[in-house]
């Protein structure tokens, strides 16, 4: 069963085809961050067109890579939801018409959902239950996952997501959107232990808040200013570090703690955030040391992609819209979601 996946949630433009005994056929990413990075974030009205622009040759190339023709497909999935409404609607236009044209089936796809998912694309894929650490720019929710469609937020942001935490300091340190990734580069030539930034919440629940977080570095970096000092390589380097060792170690232990909490001893990380190398690397090494597994998708596949929303496509597939409605849903809390049907196989 070959499912093709329609990604434009936000400012990537993501295709893929995906079959449960081959894996990804063929995909194509293409990122918009140059279009945006002129203007420090995303501009919906530009994502949207941009999306109109590459989508339709996107399709033909990955179909073409996997040598297979559109009557070739048994279904199409695209994200339904969260993200941005225009550019969730040109994703939902072009799958729907598609599908109705073919006479396939065609899969709404909750955005969040795929990107828990996308670990089992690897070679070595979790099987439920698990503990789930979503990190992006938008979101930092920690799910206990037992099944699919089966999610209990166990803790979230009570203000700014990781990743947009990462983004706001890299603009403090004159550093390029998206920030995350140049704030990493950055951090590998500075001192983790120069400032100690806060930990906000550390010590208690499995909520998250970087806002705070975010004003200490501010408020560190005029004082070092202030004082006449130059705001030089080193100090924004050894700023870049302190900041990272704080944002990762709150993930860290708010992960550990969940895993111990529920008595789950598996543990998933996704989202842009979850290619953080420190991050990744502590962890490996902490989960270790508690008898934790820890997955996670290759790099390529944490940020937003097309092979994520087909293999969630192919796993809600006896849940394929019956009408040609287009959902687009800007907000869609991850726990509205349900199990597949009892009818429906279960999947592991």
């Amino acid at each position: 069963m070959k499912i093709l996946g329609i990604e434009t949630s936000c400012d990537e433009t993501g295709v893929a085809v995906y079959d449960p005994h081959g894996g990804i056929l063929a995909e194509g990413l293409y990122s918009q961050l140059d279009l945006h990075a002129r203007f420090g974030g995303v501009v919906p009205e530009l994502a949207s067109r941009d999306h109109v622009a590459r989508l339709v040759p996107m399709v033909r190339d990955v179909l073409a890579e996997a040598g297979l023709e559109l009557t070739g497909l048994d279904g199409i999935a695209y994200t339904a939801g969260p993200g941005l409404v225009g550019a969730l609607m040109v994703g939902g236009s072009l799958a729907t018409g598609l599908a109705m044209g073919l006479g396939k089936p065609v899969i709404p796809v909750h955005h969040m959902e795929a990107h828990l998912l996308a670990a089992m694309l690897e070679d070595d894929p979790p099987s439920f239950p698990f503990i789930a650490l979503l990190v992006s720019g938008g979101h930092s929710l920690l799910v206990e996952t037992r099944g699919l469609g089966e999610y209990a937020i166990l803790g979230e942001t009570l203000d700014d997501a990781a990743g947009e935490a990462f983004d706001k300091v890299a603009r403090l340190l004159s550093l390029p959107y998206p920030g995350g990734p140049p704030l990493a580069a950055l951090a590998e030539r500075g001192d983790p232990d120069a400032f100690r930034f806060p930990r906000p919440m550390l010590r208690k629940g499995l909520n998250f808040s970087f806002s705070g977080l975010k004003t200490a570095v501010r408020l560190a970096l005029e004082r070092s200013v202030g004082n006449g000092g130059a705001l030089s390589e080193q100090l924004r380097a050894d700023v870049a570090a302190s900041f990272q060792a704080a944002a990762v170690e709150t993930l860290v232990v708010k992960c550990l703690r969940a895993c111990a909490e529920t008595g789950l001893d598996r543990l998933v990380i996704a989202g842009g955030v979850g290619a953080n190398v420190r991050l990744r690397r502590q962890l490996r090494t902490r989960g270790e040391e508690r008898g934790i597994t820890v997955h996670y998708p290759r790099q390529s596949l944490c940020t937003d992609n097309g092979a994520m929303i087909a293999l969630t496509g192919w796993r809600r597939r006896h849940e394929a819209a019956d009408s040609t409605a287009i959902i687009a849903r800007p907000r869609w809390p991850l726990d509205e979601l349900q199990p597949p049907p009892a009818s429906a196989p279960r999947l592991n």
